[in-house]
């Protein structure tokens, strides 16, 4: 039992803890009920549950939510598209941001699936100075992806 000031009032029967909350005018609350025995306080109940909404709220706006960008290329693309490509892939790692980065084939692009790893290789070392692989080069169906996270 503890008491509205925070002094330990020690062990006692749930008959007592009421009837000194009700001698204080507040309300008998259980802050570890799965404690042996269960510890109790005295306090007024609206304000603690205000207080604890309100260390609720505190944390979730520390915490920081990490998107997952793509940017999705062709095999066939050109040095340039390529370039605008790994500039906006920068732009997302920069943010804090991950970068799914997909090579897509269609029809006969699917024979050379593996010639066109290459391109992927590239991106990744061009990107190395901000970004390491979170997770390497997987085929998945009809494209070929990796992604990219910021580096610590």
């Amino acid at each position: 039992m503890i008491g509205e000031n925070g002094e330990q009032l020690g062990i006692m029967s749930a008959r007592d803890a009421m009837k000194l909350a009700r001698e204080a005018e507040l309300d008998l609350v259980k802050v570890a009920p799965m404690a042996k025995p269960p510890v109790c306080k005295i306090i007024d109940y609206g304000k603690y549950r205000y207080e604890l909404a309100r260390k609720e709220k505190e944390a979730r706006k520390k915490q920081k939510t990490i998107e997952v960008k793509e940017v999705r290329l062709s095999p066939n693309i050109d040095a340039n598209d390529l370039n605008t490509k790994m500039n906006n892939a920068r732009k997302f790692i920069s943010k804090g941001n991950k970068v799914k980065i997909s090579l897509r084939f269609r029809g006969r692009e699917m024979a050379h699936m593996q010639a066109s790893r290459h391109i992927l290789e590239d991106i990744a070392a061009d990107l190395a100075d901000i970004a390491v692989i979170d997770k390497p080069i997987k085929q998945e169906g009809r494209s070929l992806t990796m992604f990219l996270a910021e580096k610590k």
